[in-house]
């Protein structure tokens, strides 16, 4: 592989489309965006309805391309499975929602990958952290209380 240019993107998970950012960085490169959308779409269809981080790795010469697809934020899952639209303005006192055990864990399972955290445990007190901050309680208590009863 010759010159690689790296560039960071967040995209519509399963739904990017060609936008001023993309143009901007890519139309220089001289690469097909239809297929690069498409290929982006492919591997981040499972984060649909949410902002995803992704590295797309072109290669200059040969006008090839990879994708890595990063892990959205944490607040961006919490507000996923609790579909709401954004965190609570007064966190401690107002609430926005309630997560089960079930999706805290599962939220924690998908930020692994890119969690300093060296177990599951560990990676449910970072997202129960965020919880905190957004006003989330977890099976009716809040997220401080969760955490003491861990």
């Amino acid at each position: 592989m010759g010159k690689k240019e790296i560039i960071d993107l967040i995209v519509d998970g399963g739904s990017a489309k060609a936008g001023p950012a993309m143009g901007t960085k890519l139309g220089p490169l001289g690469l097909n965006m239809g297929q690069i959308l498409q290929k982006i779409n492919e591997k981040t269809k499972d984060f649909s309805g949410m902002k995803v981080p992704i590295k797309l790795i072109v290669d200059i010469e040969t006008k090839t391309f990879e994708i890595e697809v990063g892990t959205p934020s944490t607040s961006q899952l919490i507000k996923t499975e609790l579909k709401a639209q954004k965190g609570s303005g007064k966190a401690g006192t107002e609430f926005i929602g309630e997560l089960k055990k079930e999706q805290l864990e599962k939220i924690a399972k998908i930020k692994m990958p890119s969690s300093t955290a060296p177990d599951l445990n560990k990676a449910v007190r970072q997202v129960l952290g965020t919880c905190v901050s957004m006003g989330v309680k977890i099976e009716g208590k809040t997220a401080k209380e969760y955490l003491k009863s861990l």
